[in-house]
């Protein structure tokens, strides 16, 4: 565990699943695409014109295209850490309509103090090492007023799968995911003001066992923990596992894959306390009067 108490991750091994995955994501991806299209939803009932949007983990760059359609007057830009993504973001779009795209690591925004209108992070937050100064590190570049919208997953996240493993070995076989309160801790400490938490809870169901671990390989998002079991994993284990999943097979002869679905959004606060001296944007002052 690091520091915060959470998982600690292996982010290049993350960065390598997530190039590989590039490929065939889209086809795969169909939950981390539908909760995207959800939070473009949510931005129906919030009173924002934003100028600059962060699209932070990006990935081939739906999401970035749909804030594209939704803001035509804004500029946007779209930040992944896989290469092999943003190669496929970047031609969302039209043609004098592209997205600015930026290879970088959430967890090190490499953007002026400030400079974000809205940062938005659709099922990316789960990849920091160290999700509470990522979270003061996007406070960092927002812009008084600006807003923050994420999507992330909960703790009961592949809860059967992590069961089916514990039920074969001891080793860590299944991502760490953080707590949606523990999250709301993390805004309130970056310094957000407002902040809004809920989670829904997401079924998908499979065939079968290897169908679903087949699916987490193809879309990257396979276990990154800094903890697991080191060399492959061998068939008589995975077959194991297989067996293990079994018991949760549902009455209509498929087997569930639960997911925890966890939405916040918080905004940047107008006036800032930095060494001590209260900092309020010219911009703020210049509306006001």
């Amino acid at each position: 565990m690091d520091d915060e108490g959470f998982l600690a991750l292996d982010k290049n091994k993350a960065r390598r699943s997530f190039s590989r995955a590039a490929p065939d994501y889209d086809a795969m991806a169909v939950l981390q695409h539908e909760i995207g299209r959800r939070m473009l939803e949510r931005l129906d009932y919030i009173r924002i014109d934003p100028g600059v949007i962060l699209d932070i983990g990006c990935g081939t760059g739906v999401a970035t295209e749909g804030l594209l359609n939704r803001y035509p007057q804004a500029r946007v830009v779209a930040l992944d850490f896989a290469l092999p993504m943003l190669a496929r973001a970047r031609k969302r779009g039209r043609w004098l309509r592209r997205p600015r795209c930026l290879c970088a690591d959430l967890d090190q925004l490499p953007l002026a103090d400030q400079s974000v209108d809205l940062a938005f992070a659709n099922a990316s937050l789960q990849w920091s090492t160290a999700p509470a100064q990522t979270f003061a590190d996007i406070a960092r570049v927002m812009k008084p007023g600006g807003l923050l919208m994420f999507s992330s997953f909960g703790p009961d996240t592949l809860q059967e799968l992590r069961a089916a493993w514990a039920a074969v070995d001891g080793n860590v076989h299944v991502h760490g995911f953080i707590d949606m309160h523990d999250y709301g801790d993390m805004l309130m400490g970056a310094g957000l003001a407002d902040p809004v938490m809920d989670a829904e809870r997401m079924t998908l169901t499979y065939v079968d066992a290897m169908q679903l671990m087949r699916e987490i390989k193809v879309i990257g998002a396979g276990n990154a923990s800094a903890g697991r079991g080191p060399g492959l994993v061998g068939r008589r284990r995975i077959a194991a596992v297989c067996e293990a999943y079994e018991q949760f097979r549902g009455p209509d002869g498929r087997l569930p894959v639960s997911y925890e679905v966890v939405h916040g959004h918080a905004w940047a606060p107008m006036q800032r306390r930095v060494d001590g001296e209260t900092r309020v944007s010219l911009d703020v002052l210049r509306s006001r009067k």
